[in-house]
């Protein structure tokens, strides 16, 4: 067992000189990627006791129908309003779809993109209200100069428009553990957006955590870029801070057709997502 942990932290000291020396990246970003290698070096995936496992109560996963309607009042509505941000995911491309660019860009209906209907969506609340709900767009490295210029179309909007990126890490190299761009792989293939748990550190990296706090922002409702269906629902944002809720997920019942992806559970005590790997070989579908 000593060899192993020896062997681990030998890896990880290496890693760690030949992320330092990579000069296009951050000092954040390089103590995210070492710390993110570290956490799966350490073998950190959680066990589950399978008995343990409970179905979250109408207490933790509350039915819509039963959330309190929002206030009637314009006035009142604008100042929910004015505490909220709308950010999209806008890191992934349309390749899947046959499409070049960003995934957002891709024309959905009437001659309109996803991005310009979101830009309607979001106008249209700003002025039935008279309100100021800002849309930012989380970019990686791969949409980031698409998406600079195609929102340079909407600067006469009703509409403020931020954008940021994801970090960008490195790729490794399984044979010897090193970071690829440090072999003299200087292109895009040497590296990779870590994705859209990464929505949080990179807000806070960007700066643009800072300016919106300054606005009086307190809420962010975070959502795919592609997902036309995610849009602001006041009566989730009067039920979230009514009762002074962190953290808010919408979420739908599962299907049988629903097997990738997790699922919320109640687990000692605390509703946490089971992932598809926690799951143990016997109660595996299929299986």
């Amino acid at each position: 067992m000593a060899t192993t942990a020896v062997s681990v932290d030998e890896k990880l000291d290496k890693l760690r000189a030949e992320v330092a020396k990579l000069d296009q990246i951050s000092e954040n970003e390089k103590s995210g990627f070492i710390s993110l290698v570290s956490r799966y070096l350490s073998g950190e995936a959680e066990q589950i006791e399978w008995s343990k496992i409970q179905t979250p109560t109408d207490e933790v996963v509350v039915p819509y129908d039963t959330v309190a309607s929002p206030p009637e009042d314009l006035e009142e509505t604008k100042k929910l309003l004015d505490k909220l941000v709308v950010l999209k995911l806008n890191g992934g491309l349309g390749t899947t779809m046959g499409c070049t660019g960003p995934k957002s860009v891709i024309e959905v209906r009437n001659g309109f993109t996803f991005l310009d209907l979101i830009v309607i969506q979001i106008e249209s609340l700003n002025k039935k209200y008279g309100c100021n709900v800002p849309l930012l767009l989380m970019n990686s490295f791969n949409t980031h100069d698409d998406t600079q210029k195609i929102v340079e179309k909407y600067s006469n909007s009703n509409i403020e428009i931020h954008t940021f990126n994801q970090s960008q890490y490195p790729r490794i190299v399984t044979e010897d553990f090193l970071p690829l761009p440090s072999k003299g792989k200087s292109g895009k293939d040497g590296w990779y957006p870590p994705g859209h748990g990464d929505v949080f550190p990179s807000l806070n990296n960007s700066g643009k955590l800072d300016i919106l706090l300054a606005q009086g922002k307190e809420y962010v409702f975070v959502a795919n870029s592609d997902n036309l269906g995610a849009i602001v629902d006041i009566k989730i944002l009067n039920h979230l801070i009514n009762n002074q809720n962190e953290y808010c997920m919408e979420v739908t019942p599962k299907t049988l057709a629903d097997v990738k992806g997790g699922t919320l559970i109640s687990y000692e005590g605390r509703v946490q997502l089971l992932e598809i790997a926690q799951v143990p070989d016997e109660h595996y579908p299929g299986e």
